[in-house]
């Protein structure tokens, strides 16, 4: 089954390589979707595909890359999109008119 789920990400998680670590994670996991720093500190980030897929990517967002220390994951899952297939590393503004959609 296809699901879409969003991911904020709270903790240190800007400057480690954080978004890096979650595309490297998603196309592993051969997921679609998006990943983006936000200015209050924390790592936005949307994520479509299988759902044993999308339960193996959270578990290495809760890990996260070295130097990282992730303290919360919030995870919202809502209705596929339907996105071609390929994870990217947004900008913020990118992120904040993707939210504004929903």
């Amino acid at each position: 089954m296809i699901v879409r789920c969003r991911f904020l990400v709270a903790g240190r998680v800007q400057g480690v390589g954080f978004r890096f670590f979650a595309r490297s994670a998603a196309t592993r996991e051969g997921l679609s979707g998006t990943v983006a720093n936000l200015a209050d500190g924390r790592v936005d980030v949307y994520a479509e595909g299988d759902r044993e897929a999308l339960d193996r990517f959270e578990r290495a967002l809760r890990q996260g890359p070295l130097g990282a220390d992730v303290q919360s994951v919030t995870v919202s899952c809502m209705h596929p999109e339907g996105r071609p297939s390929g994870f990217s590393i947004c900008d913020a503004s990118q992120q904040t008119i993707r939210e504004a959609r929903e």
